[in-house]
């Protein structure tokens, strides 16, 4: 499975989370720039418990550079999948959260995220000498708040079947829920063992995730982030949306509706729609022109049913100003 988006928008553009995604994205063009020296920038700047355990390897870093490192190792990567993951990971569930904390808590949640995400692996491998890096356990800690926050949100998410990609509309409780069991029981089928990948450190995110979205709540906002919202404030929809049609027994055509902003609504849009209806062909590119009427339909030939002569009615989609 592969989360494609999910169906809550955000009402404003994600400053913090792209800004976290291109800072990730450089240091990781940082590592590649140190060539033979990659695996040694890890061990300096990734988090590795026994720095801090065995006296004598301990011995080789200062104060500054223990302490930096809870810090630094949630900004390294092990190569390009590690960090494409991750990074899509928080560029579909970071932009929800830090629209409920606003930009300046959203930032220090997802910082101390990554750091008790780094101690619950510490205190979990004492001994280990192998560097973890990483941003897997603050954005566990971000999924852990969506989680709360969105509980019955769908996630969009592309599932191959043989070569044909088939997309669902999944519940975000199952299919974070799902991530969580896995994380747990790969952390706990490892026990003992060596592992390349920080599982504890997935699960410690995750939870602290939790329970500092209901500390960072209970303490009211700044205002701070209440001069960014118009600046932030998104101008369009969702460029791909999932369109469930429906249409009386006796009418070949199908309808369904489709959702775009205002701004769209003055400039025009193109959106990609995903059809569930049957095994026909499921994406669709949709043309919305500019100066459209709210309530409008956009007629989508031989998208409908199949008539008694053999021929398909259309499928019309209703035009809705607002938020999907």
């Amino acid at each position: 499975m592969f989360p494609i988006r999910d169906t809550i928008p955000s009402k404003n553009y994600p400053i913090v989370t792209h800004s976290l995604i291109a800072v990730n994205v450089l240091c990781f063009l940082i590592q590649l720039s140190q060539g033979a020296d990659f695996e040694r920038f890890a061990y300096v700047y990734g988090l590795v418990p026994a720095r801090y355990t065995v006296p004598h390897i301990a011995s080789y870093f200062t104060f500054g550079q223990q302490a930096f490192a809870f810090i630094s190792f949630m900004f390294l990567h092990g190569g390009f999948m590690h960090i494409l993951g991750n990074m899509w990971f928080l560029y579909i569930f970071g932009d929800n959260v830090e629209d409920r904390l606003g930009p300046f808590r959203y930032l220090i949640f997802y910082v101390l995220c990554g750091i008790l995400s780094g101690l619950s692996h510490f205190f979990l491998n004492l001994h280990s000498n192998l560097p973890t890096i990483g941003a897997s356990g603050a954005i566990a800690g971000v999924m852990g708040a969506y989680f709360i926050l969105h509980p019955t949100s769908k996630i969009l998410t592309l599932v191959p079947i043989l070569i044909i990609p088939f997309f669902f509309e999944i519940p975000a409780f199952f299919f974070i829920g799902i991530w969580f069991i896995f994380q747990f029981i790969s952390a706990t089928s490892s026990h003992g063992d060596v592992s390349a990948i920080a599982w504890w450190a997935h699960i410690g995110g995750f939870v602290f995730g939790i329970i500092l979205l209901k500390a960072f709540r209970a303490f009211p906002s700044t205002g701070l982030s209440d001069h960014f919202k118009h600046a932030t404030e998104k101008k369009k929809s969702f460029s791909l949306q999932v369109i469930h049609p429906t249409g009386p027994l006796d009418d070949p055509n199908l309808y369904g509706t489709i959702f775009i902003s205002p701004y769209e609504i003055q400039h025009g849009t193109k959106k990609l729609v995903n059809i569930p209806w049957g095994f026909q062909k499921r994406l669709y590119r949709v043309v919305v022109p500019p100066g459209i009427e709210p309530g409008s339909n956009l007629r989508l030939k031989n998208l409908g049913k199949i008539k008694p002569d053999g021929q398909r009615g259309d499928l019309l989609l209703k035009v809705v100003v607002g938020d999907r």
